[in-house]
């Protein structure tokens, strides 16, 4: 199967094809959904559940991602990625952690490696 061709890269300073618009968007309605539960039920649940759910819901959605792009269904794999960058910003808005946080590891991680990849597992300590 062919790879299809995204669109151009986002260059420095622009928002990523408008996922930096939308998942701020997602942390406000947040504040709102806390403030008002009655404005989304399904999250009020999730926020009541705690952080155990809401790591459980972002790995459910990472595999249901994993599964449809090795199935290769295209539009399956944009609604789960929705899906996990909603239950992702659920977790993290939850756990205090924030977007900058984020950028900066990618960052460092950009300069040491000169990608923003996993860093490399540091190797085993020796048993005597």
């Amino acid at each position: 199967m062919p790879r299809p061709t995204p669109s151009r890269p986002a260059l420095p300073g622009e928002p990523l094809h408008g996922l930096a618009a939308a998942l701020a968007r997602l942390e406000h309605d947040l504040v709102l959904v806390r403030a008002e539960p009655r404005r989304a039920p399904r999250t009020a649940r999730l926020l009541e559940e705690g952080v155990a759910k809401m790591a459980k819901k972002v790995g459910e959605e990472a595999i249901e991602l994993a599964l449809d792009a090795v199935g290769g269904n295209r539009n399956a794999v944009i609604g789960e990625t929705a899906d996990l960058l909603y239950h992702l910003v659920v977790l993290l808005d939850e756990l205090g952690v924030g977007w900058a946080e984020v950028a900066e590891e990618l960052e460092r991680r950009r300069a040491r490696l000169g990608i923003a990849e996993k860093l490399p597992k540091a190797p085993a300590e020796p048993t005597a």
